[in-house]
């Protein structure tokens, strides 16, 4: 007899149903749009080991999410390949009941050698970063000169050893928006559903300017014109890209449109950052943490309390309020810190 899921909402009537796991704040690429270069550089200081979550600590606070109604858990950092031993931890998030789906998001370049271990761990989806095709323009926009070919190389071991695979590509506008019908015509010919997001003002580092972003509808135009679309139905409550397939396959290609067309109205996700900081909005000024009332000694009653009580309070919906003013104005979590 299955469990009745806890019900507990929002304060606009969202409720909580994916989570998101920082599992380190470091990274191996420097992304234009999400740790530039010129910040986050060879002294920039980088959580501890000991201010990271352990993952007993992760998993207890993925066991307490499950019990209040999470189904889903995504994997982030920074890179969260470079965190040692992962495959064990997501083998241990696959016994927990109530979870139906793993995934993880990755730049890609370790997959090569870490795709069949977390396949054989019970890792479900991965979702692929990559921006450009071109080699010139990827190397700009990753900030440390590598190359196309050891991220398609992981693309093709991930397919190998039986994960679902989706690739992201952030477009910002004079950097790579040459690449939209290469990286459509690419991933269309190799079946892999692609997923165009629109340039964020995620953090305070990145530089953001509307100027900047290419809109949804102008990617939707340009695909359009290579190949005709059809829209995908909504498959739940909360899906974030909007989705599409090239009429006459089965291949999606999907517009993750914060800027333009903000969906959070259906937003029911919550993140963990790398130092246990419960955020409730990707865009959050501030968070509340668990790992410090986990290290104080508190049990899972305790933990899944201080969760309902944020959640209840939450009203987040920045994306809808976003003005140019509060983009540049507001100071934000880095996406590094917090997860995609």
């Amino acid at each position: 007899m299955s469990q009745t899921k806890p019900v507990f909402v929002d304060k606009w009537n969202r409720p909580l149903r994916d989570l998101r796991i920082s599992v380190t704040d470091q990274c191996n690429f420097r992304c234009v749009y999400c740790m530039p270069a010129e910040i986050f550089g060879p002294n920039f200081r980088f959580l501890q080991e000991d201010e990271l979550l352990t993952f007993d600590e992760m998993v207890l606070i993925a066991e307490s999410f499950a019990e209040l109604g999470v189904e889903k858990i995504r994997i982030t950092g920074g890179e969260p390949l470079l965190r040692k031993d992962l495959p064990s931890f997501i083998e241990r998030l696959t016994t927990i009941q109530g979870i139906r789906d793993i995934a993880l998001t990755t730049n890609g370049v370790h997959l090569v050698k870490m795709a069949k271990p977390l396949k054989e761990a019970g890792l479900q989806r991965v979702n692929v970063s990559l921006d450009a095709l071109d080699d010139d323009v990827f190397k700009k926009m990753n900030g440390v000169g590598v190359g196309v070919q050891p991220i398609l190389k992981g693309i093709a071991a991930a397919k190998e050893a039986g994960l679902v695979v989706k690739v992201n590509m952030v477009v910002k506008k004079g950097w790579n928006d040459s690449q939209i019908v290469p990286m459509a015509k690419h991933f269309k010919k190799e079946g892999i559903a692609l997923r165009f997001i629109e340039f964020m003002d995620v953090g305070t580092s990145n530089a953001w300017d509307l100027s900047q972003v290419v809109t949804k509808k102008e990617i939707y135009e340009e695909i359009q014109a290579f190949h005709p679309l059809e829209p995908v139905e909504q498959a739940y409550f909360g899906e974030v890209a909007s989705r599409y397939r090239y009429v006459g396959t089965n291949t999606e290609v999907g517009f993750i449109s914060s800027v333009t067309e903000s969906f959070c109205q259906s937003c029911t996700r919550a993140r963990i950052s790398a130092d246990g900081t419960l955020y409730t909005c990707l865009f959050a000024t501030e968070g509340v943490s668990l790992k410090q009332l986990l290290r104080q000694g508190a049990d899972k009653a305790a933990l899944k309390q201080l969760v309902i009580d944020t959640w209840k309070k939450r009203t987040d919906r920045y994306s809808d309020e976003r003005t140019e003013q509060t983009a540049k104005m507001r100071k934000k979590i880095e996406m590094s810190y917090i997860g995609g």
